[in-house]
């Protein structure tokens, strides 16, 4: 077998395993611990800043939830810790793995500074912990409370399938 043979038996191989789609965003809160929640304008819904990684880039996924917090509301933090890792299942859709970083408190200087990506977004808004799962899908709403969790406590990151600790 020939290294050409080599390289092309291994990208068949790797064009035939299974995919998972990876996404990261940030957890900012306020100093009353509101959290902070953006307006899609492409579906229905309340989301954290954050979105794809583009891992086909080499991004790995603390750059891809500065990148897209950076792009979607125009600040661009260093990100605290890793709150929490999600196995998110989807109808029509590979399976998505999830992170969820620090972004930390913001002060009413950074909230005033606040610019919306307008191709993307329609509004924000900051929502105390007993409000968020009325605006966020389950799935979401688990994971931001199991991240709030995570930072009241001072545990370790937590480890979650469908916003459920999986352990």
């Amino acid at each position: 077998m020939t290294i050409a043979q080599d390289v092309q038996d291994y990208a068949t191989y790797i064009a035939s395993l299974p995919r998972v789609l990876a996404g990261a965003g940030a957890l900012f809160r306020d100093g009353e611990g509101r959290v902070l929640l953006v307006e899609p304008n492409y579906r229905e819904g309340w989301a954290l800043p954050g979105g794809t990684i583009e891992s086909d880039e080499g991004e790995t996924p603390r750059q891809g939830a500065r990148r897209e917090t950076a792009e979607e509301i125009g600040l661009d933090r260093e990100l605290g810790r890793l709150l929490v890792v999600d196995w998110a299942r989807g109808p029509g859709r590979p399976p998505v793995v999830a992170y969820l970083y620090d972004g930390g408190v913001l002060g009413a200087e950074d909230l005033a500074a606040i610019r919306l990506q307008e191709s993307e977004l329609l509004s924000w808004r900051l929502v105390p912990r007993e409000e968020l799962t009325d605006c966020l899908s389950a799935p979401l709403g688990r994971r931001v409370l199991a991240a709030l969790d995570v930072l009241a406590d001072g545990s370790g990151t937590a480890e979650l399938e469908e916003g459920r600790r999986a352990y």
